[in-house]
């Protein structure tokens, strides 16, 4: 399909420079129009925007119209958004015609209704539609042609970029937001007064890329803040609420000559869960997700295991620096554009490869696995009915931990070879285990292996 060319020469895709440009509408595309294309063995390079026709807000979802089909070694620049881009609109929404298309919000309606997994009429919390129950704001689906329930989605993470602010006062900038929240791991431990309060630190990057660090612009305390709808956010409650900076006072000269490291990633990446309609976009599991993982990046690849046809696969919560726990909340939420090419092994060809068996997300970078454990492996299969609810009181680190450690077990076992007894003791001398989250509802734990260990 037209779109940015590329090449393929053996093993290595040579891909152009990454526009950060609009890019065309998915409507027009032939892909978009016709479903699955025939597989010419060239890879198609596909243009998948963010925008109010293009993202879905808050949720996973089987049922999710595609926006893009996509065959097995295609590649997508993948546009995403990050869901606290109203926290200072000035600097991350203005001027971008995509950001202004899914914020879109006054008294007569939103760009994107539906926020959440929740009801859609607000009959629950009357936050609003979706109620807020998932927050991230998700690129996609990607449709993969022969995708089905048993395979294994390969996904390489070829480039990622931050979106440059549209406004031409901060031309050559891009900012993030970094909620220190009510559900951050410190909110009920603070010692200076206000006790309980979210803080909302707005970080500078450079967009060109030229430096790798981002620095600290102002700081506020979040004030009641009033939607166009007219509900009162006394909290953090509802994701895109627009902050109006006249309510709030800003702290300048925070964090002053600290640079923190860039490590630009996905925060969210997944398929489709088989096990619901609308899946919280918060908690991970199985099929992926709401990681946050700051190694899922540049360079990184991951599988995920198939359930449902086609995979789904969506992306968005994009982040350009986050800490291993991610302890406040959030990480510097910041809205970014990458390359991904998606990659299908049929589930006939597992045997004997790294993710034979696979059925949790997995991590592959240029020198390490990474397993991905969670307080529970498929917390909608294993809690019930209630299960997206019940997931919020019921995670620990302890049962994070087991998973992480059950999970290297079957790796080293099955892709390695290593008998049991050979596996625990690998991982108590050269496996590196440490918290990826405690925010997400479903905590997280990593196990980290080094290729390097194994001579072939």
């Amino acid at each position: 399909m037209p779109g940015v060319s590329s090449t393929w020469t053996g093993n290595s895709l040579q891909v152009p420079a990454l526009a950060l440009s609009a890019f065309a509408v998915l409507a027009g595309s032939a892909a978009a129009q016709d479903g699955c294309a025939e597989a010419t063995g060239v890879p198609a390079h596909h243009m998948l925007p963010a925008n109010s026709d293009t993202v879905h807000w808050g949720y996973f979802s089987k049922g999710v119209e595609p926006a893009v089909f996509a065959n097995s070694g295609d590649l997508i620049t993948i546009e995403t958004l990050t869901h606290h881009a109203n926290d200072d609109a000035e600097r991350m929404i203005a001027g971008d015609p995509g950001a202004e298309s899914v914020f879109a919000w006054d008294a007569d309606g939103k760009g994107v209704d539906r926020r959440g997994a929740g009801p859609t009429d607000a009959s629950a919390l009357g936050r609003g539609s979706g109620e807020g129950f998932g927050v991230h704001i998700l690129t996609g689906p990607v449709f993969v042609c022969g995708a089905e329930p048993g395979d294994v989605l390969e996904v390489r993470i070829l480039d990622l970029r931050p979106r440059p602010s549209a406004n031409p006062d901060f031309a050559g900038r891009t900012f993030g937001s970094n909620a220190a929240a009510w559900w951050g791991f410190h909110y009920n431990d603070l010692i200076e007064e206000p006790a309980q309060r979210e803080v909302i630190t707005i970080y500078e990057l450079d967009a060109t890329g030229g430096l790798n660090w981002a620095k600290a612009a102002y700081s506020y305390v979040w004030t009641p803040q009033t939607d166009p709808y007219g509900v009162v956010h006394e909290t953090i409650d509802y994701p895109g609420v627009p902050v109006d900076h006249s309510t709030v006072e800003k702290k300048e000269g925070v964090l002053e000559g600290v640079r923190v490291p860039i490590r630009p990633h996905f925060g969210t990446m997944g398929v489709a869960p088989v096990e619901a309609d609308f899946v919280d976009s918060i908690p991970p599991g199985y099929f992926g997700g709401n990681i946050d993982n700051w190694r899922i990046g540049r360079g990184g690849t991951m599988y995920y295991p198939v359930a449902v046809e086609g995979a789904l696969l969506s992306a968005g919560d994009p982040h350009a620096a986050q800490g291993d726990s991610e302890l406040a909340g959030t990480a510097i939420e910041t809205s970014m554009t990458g390359v991904i090419q998606v990659v299908l092994h049929k589930a006939s060809d597992l045997e004997g490869t790294i993710v034979e068996g696979l059925d949790f997300p997995l991590l592959e970078t240029e020198d390490e696995w990474v397993v991905h454990g969670f307080s529970y492996a498929n917390y909608l299969e294993e809690l019930g009915e209630a299960a997206q609810s019940d997931i919020y009181s019921k995670s620990s680190i302890d049962a994070a931990m087991r998973d992480a450690f059950r999970k290297m077990r079957s790796f080293l076992m099955t892709a390695k070879g290593l008998t049991e007894d050979e596996a625990v003791s690998l991982m108590s001398v050269g496996t590196d285990f440490g918290v990826t989250q405690v925010v997400d509802g479903n905590w997280g734990v990593h196990g980290v292996v080094q290729k390097s260990m194994f001579a072939d």
